[in-house]
């Protein structure tokens, strides 16, 4: 096989999305779309990736890292400027290189992989990634003579009649011969309305020197759509989400009410489990099997165990384990373990914290900066006063505690395993083992005192 490369270009500025935001990086199912593109190149055995850059330079490189080599424009004078860039690593190098663009992010691996395959079996200098169009209208028709072999691209505001009856279509994606590419590069012209050089015309230049040029119809129009507003922007985000949906139900996990699931690429599922409707899975998310996430639930950069039950509630960057339930109405804030068999009930926020196996915390209560051991029973109104409007304190609790409802700890503060805290006390003191800590002022009850109520005249 030989060698392969890859020119993504990522340089233009995207006016027509109205963003401060650099067009490649705006995020499709949660990732940047020129992410996603180099994503699936990785996956095609390349030697080298270069990505063209220009607008916003600096923060595509912070996205990708040493995952590409870049190279820039430092003026937008068109696709065939934009690939020249590239001169300095690729130039006259033998192999065959893949352009593609950086704001097509529904393009996947298989696909680009048999481009590669029909552009060497076909010996093209160029073959173009083509598909056929419902509505053509805008796009470049790709001509091709009696014989079924390529003759040209034709621009839709120069197409004839007859050209705009054709409906396959170029998606702007191709391969080259390395070398063949570079050399006809040097030779395009900017003689047109925008003063721009275009990729493009390297096709014409290397049919007018009898080289082969080739097209290769994908399968799916949706997958060669190029984002450039924020109305394509939101298709992009559906047809992703449908796809991710997809795989995930062919790998075994129940959507009730799939429209209406967000599943961002990264996540991952385990087998047999359920997914209700307005579920948001986001980040890095790893969810194992046999979990229920109930409706509108939303799970950020945190790892899900097997046999969780999460109702209604917001998970970020925490790990929950097996065995688990959570909610309705509870957040589970950064830094949070859940070990085995926990119960976080409803209305419950917790935060750096970790809840011991078997460990209960019923309702009403916040747990922030907490160690809390195995098996004990946190009663509903518990707060962890964990802060002292400038540094942070932790509450310590020993195996089997009983925590009495409407109790605040005052951090920093230590109860022992099997101690107790009556209900309504506020503590600040230690609280040794098997010890009842108690802190509340004595009732006295007024004989007959109600009768001067108000509501009692």
């Amino acid at each position: 096989m030989k060698n392969r490369y890859a020119v993504i270009l990522a340089a233009g500025q995207g006016s027509r999305m109205k963003s401060s935001l650099y067009k490649v990086l705006h995020p499709v199912a949660g990732k940047a779309m020129v992410e996603h593109v180099v994503g699936q190149v990785e996956k095609l055995n390349v030697a080298e990736i270069v990505t063209i850059v220009g607008f916003g330079a600096e923060m595509v490189k912070e996205q990708l890292g040493d995952r590409s080599h870049y190279a820039l424009q430092t003026e937008q004078l068109g696709t065939g400027h934009a690939v020249l860039a590239a001169s300095e690593q690729l130039a006259g190098k033998e192999g065959t290189t893949l352009v593609i663009c950086g704001d097509t992010p529904l393009l996947q691996a298989d696909t680009l992989e048999e481009l590669f395959a029909h552009h060497e079996k076909m010996n093209a200098k160029a073959t173009i990634l083509s598909a056929i169009a419902k509505d053509p209208t805008g796009y470049g028709r790709v001509i091709r003579n009696t014989e079924g072999h390529v003759e040209k691209i034709v621009e839709h505001k120069d197409a004839n009649e007859q050209e705009l009856a054709v409906t396959e279509f170029n998606t702007g994606t191709y391969c080259f011969d390395n070398k063949s590419l570079f050399e006809a590069l040097n030779q395009v012209g900017n003689e047109n309305a925008q003063g721009e050089y275009y990729l493009p015309d390297v096709i014409g230049i290397l049919k007018a020197q009898g080289e082969t040029v080739s097209a290769y119809i994908m399968d799916s129009e949706d997958d060669s759509m190029g984002v450039n507003d924020r109305v394509a922007l939101a298709k992009a985000n559906q047809l992703m989400f449908e796809r991710i949906n997809l795989n995930h139900m062919r790998e075994g996990v129940s959507f009730v009410s799939p429209a209406t699931t967000y599943i961002e690429a990264d996540v991952t599922i385990g087998r047999d489990t359920t997914i209700e409707a307005g579920v948001q899975l986001k980040g890095q998310t790893v969810i194992g099997e046999n979990c229920f996430l109930g409706a509108n639930s939303e799970i950020i950069d945190s790892q899900i165990g097997n046999d969780v039950e999460v109702k209604s509630s917001t998970i970020e960057s925490s790990v929950i384990k097996d065995f688990v339930d959570v909610g309705p109405y509870a957040h589970i804030r950064p830094n949070t373990t859940i070990e085995n068999h926990a119960h976080i009930g409803n209305f419950v926020e917790t935060k750096n914290t970790i809840v011991g196996e078997g460990t209960k915390v019923g309702h009403l209560t916040y747990v922030g900066d907490g160690i809390l051991g195995k098996h004990i029973n946190i009663g509903a109104g518990t707060i962890f006063a964990n802060y002292d409007g400038k540094n942070k304190f932790k509450t310590t609790i020993g195996d089997y505690a009983f925590i009495g409802s409407n109790t605040t700890l005052i951090a920093p503060v230590t109860l022992g395993e099997r101690s107790a805290i009556a209900a309504g006390s506020t503590i600040n003191q230690d609280v040794p083992d098997y010890d009842l800590g108690i802190a509340r002022g004595r009732q006295s009850n007024l004989k007959e005192y109600s009768k001067k109520m108000p509501y009692n005249q």
